[in-house]
């Protein structure tokens, strides 16, 4: 296992001077922020605004991969709609060893890939074809959750692998067919995999490492204690319930 594990630690620099009445030091886990991770698969939880994102994208800029997304040969392409991290000057990350290959995926930002490629193929000075890993036509031609997960399915390779939301392009099945990929690669042995995520069914992956944001730090965390199980479970367990309170908020507005 330990030969997947190629990002062992970030950490909040001793001497970051960072306000704690601004972003990025305003989130809470900033403050005392040191993530360790130790396990092939880790996924980071917690509520919109808790800061996973801010997270994963220093983690991105650290491991030399671009903000808004991609691999490192997206890392020129100055026109992305982000192209820095605000968190990243005031963090380090500790190594067992730099992985050769890497890559993050944003569904956020799967347009603006589609467009780059788009660009890559009428320049006439780019060599070979840019769309023939992902089925030899323009991205923009497939449903969103279709190129999402031909871009997946072409990128993942071992190495070091970023997500932020994957699931927010795919539908329950496909993010079964994307479990399964993950776990070949983290079964082969030489991936390593950090994503955030609000998918209770990516979260069920076996000897998964759960990091919580929500509170004033990162905490780990059981899929059973996090909102996302427990509101799910409770509204397919007894949708009238959470309904007639619906409702009755509705009505108090």
């Amino acid at each position: 296992m330990s030969d997947q594990i190629f990002l062992q630690r970030v950490y909040r620099r001793p001497d970051a001077g960072l306000s704690a009445t601004e972003f990025p030091g305003s989130l809470p886990f900033v403050r005392e922020l040191d993530v360790r991770l130790e396990h092939p698969v880790t996924i980071l939880v917690g509520e919109n605004g808790s800061g996973k994102s801010t997270f994963i994208e220093a983690v991105a800029e650290l491991c030399g991969l671009p903000v808004a997304g991609g691999g490192r040969n997206e890392l020129a392409d100055l026109k992305a709609p982000q192209t820095r991290s605000e968190l990243a000057p005031f963090v380090r990350a500790v190594f067992s060893r730099k992985p050769r290959n890497g890559y993050f995926f944003r569904a956020e930002f799967q347009a603006h890939f589609a467009t780059l490629l788009e660009e890559r193929m009428a320049d006439p000075e780019f060599p070979g074809d840019p769309f023939a890993r992902y089925g030899g036509r323009s991205l923009h031609t497939r449903s969103h959750g279709e190129a999402f997960l031909s871009v997946l399915s072409s990128w993942l390779t071992p190495g070091l692998i970023l997500m932020d939301e994957p699931e927010s392009a795919l539908s329950p099945q496909r993010q079964l067919a994307l479990l399964v990929q993950i776990a070949r690669l983290a079964r082969d042995g030489g991936t390593q995999f950090v994503i955030a995520t609000h998918s209770t069914i990516l979260m069920t992956y076996p000897g998964v490492s759960l990091l919580s944001f929500d509170g004033d730090g990162t905490h780990p965390t059981t899929i059973e204690d996090t909102a996302h199980f427990q509101i799910t479970k409770g509204l397919l367990d007894h949708p009238e319930r959470y309904w007639k309170h619906l409702r009755q908020e509705e009505e108090t507005d």
